[in-house]
């Protein structure tokens, strides 16, 4: 559903204007505190430029990302358009795109889970109705539409280690595409809320890490988290499961202080 359909090779894609963007993207089925999350520099093309040269017909409520190896990922075209810097990546942290990470590009789509918008080994994009196509995870039991959630999680320490009694530091990082992160709280054995020290965001689409120092006695210890994004929204407190539209729940670790 385009005026002027066309084709770009790799070298073609290169030759056109190409920025870097700071992005944080997540699985949907990433648990509460789990690692299927991470932040990088994306370089690439705007994609709303691509779908400028295209020309997107009125009606064509769907944009749909096809990989080489025939999966797909479909979300709202206006979601493209709204003003986010959604990419046709070519490159991660100064580097070309590592094939794991989807080599020769990929779309990057700050706010949206990776199943309804991250297609790695891009081969090509359609545009449709919303009602026309389901990508692949959706008849597999998950919702169409996956905008990321208000998430935090707690990075040290780790469950796994002992800390030495006294002041012990208490740090990870918490993330809300597309509303950032606007305060962060830590509580130890259900006592009072604590607000943690947030680093600077490298922008509203890319994680923030925090940090908090406590004084803990020697024994186990429950360490809880949780954010708020820049409209003041608090994470939910869940728990619920990643099945349909991802996890919800503050992250708790218990720790052996020695």
């Amino acid at each position: 559903m385009v005026d002027r359909p066309f084709e770009l090779s790799f070298d073609e894609l290169l030759q056109l204007p190409l920025v870097d963007r700071h992005v944080t993207i997540s699985c949907v089925s990433n648990d509460v505190g789990g690692r299927l999350v991470g932040t990088a520099t994306w370089l690439g093309v705007p994609l709303p430029r691509l779908l400028e040269k295209a020309g997107v017909q009125e009606g064509a409520t769907q944009l749909v990302g096809r990989s080489l190896d025939g999966w797909t990922a479909g979300f709202p075209t206006e979601v493209a358009l709204d003003g986010r810097d959604a990419l046709v990546a070519v490159g991660m942290n100064g580097e070309p795109l590592p094939m794991e990470h989807g080599f020769p590009a990929r779309l990057i789509v700050p706010g949206l889970y990776g199943y309804v918008s991250a297609t790695k080994w891009l081969s090509e994009i359609e545009l449709t109705t919303w009602e026309g196509f389901d990508a692949y995870w959706v008849p597999r039991g998950w919702s169409k539409e996956g905008p990321m959630k208000i998430s935090s999680r707690i990075d040290t320490p780790r469950p796994t280690g002992a800390s030495s009694a006294g002041l012990v530091a208490i740090g990870g990082v918490a993330w809300a595409p597309r509303r950032g992160i606007s305060r962060v709280e830590v509580r130890v054995d259900e006592g009072e809320w604590q607000e943690a020290t947030l680093s600077e965001g490298f922008s509203d689409d890319a994680w923030r890490q925090w940090t908090l120092g406590a004084e803990l006695a020697a024994g186990r210890h429950a360490i809880e988290v949780r954010a708020y994004d820049n409209d003041g929204i608090q994470q939910p407190e869940g728990p619920k499961d990643p099945r349909p539209d991802g996890a919800e729940g503050w992250h708790r670790v218990f720790v052996t202080v020695a």
